[in-house]
């Protein structure tokens, strides 16, 4: 059985591009990583500690752990904390380019795969009331960066280079082939 470890409804909906043969078992345990780690490292470990939560107790099962990033100079942007933070954030990708890193760690018994993806997004040049509208909506909380690129943060973006998967928080097409190759 293929299990992902996440609560997530943008990677349950993205996993059944790969597979509609899943369950999903969510992690819980504190996200915990060291913050000094390259952004990379940082993202995997976090990913990693995902699914070795969920795979000691289905050993037989392949498990798999996500976690994404935005990264914009040193800073790791996670989930905001309220709205002052969103802004802040947002005000931080305004006009700039930035970083969604997406690690991803597959474990069956004593066999593990971890891998990270790059995408780099750039934003247009925001005004404060564009930024306060798009907080209005409520999709900046559950997101690393404080926007969804699927959804009305699609309006704030200019571009992309890479997987734009990834920025949704899996890259499916090397997940796919990770996990053929994974066995």
């Amino acid at each position: 059985m293929l299990i992902l470890a996440s609560k997530s409804p943008r990677r349950k909906e993205l996993l059944s591009l790969i597979t509609s043969d899943f369950e999903i078992i969510p992690a819980v345990g504190e996200e915990r990583a060291d913050k000094n780690l390259p952004p990379a490292e940082y993202v995997m470990e976090l990913a990693r500690h995902k699914a070795e939560e969920i795979a000691c107790s289905h050993t037989e099962d392949v498990v798999i752990g996500a976690d994404t990033i935005v990264v914009i100079g040193n800073e790791i942007l996670g989930k905001p904390k309220d709205k002052t933070d969103a802004k802040r954030m947002l005000m931080l990708l305004s006009g700039c380019e930035h970083s969604v890193y997406t690690g991803v760690c597959t474990i069956c018994g004593n066999k593990n795969k971890t891998f990270c993806e790059e995408t780099k997004v750039r934003f247009f040049e925001l005004s404060e009331s564009e930024i306060d509208e798009y907080i209005a909506t409520g999709e900046s909380f559950d997101k690393a960066g404080a926007y969804g690129i699927q959804e009305l943060g699609a309006l704030l973006v200019s571009g992309i280079t890479g997987d734009y998967y990834n920025v949704m928080g899996l890259p499916v097409g090397r997940l796919s082939r990770e996990l053929k190759n994974f066995g």
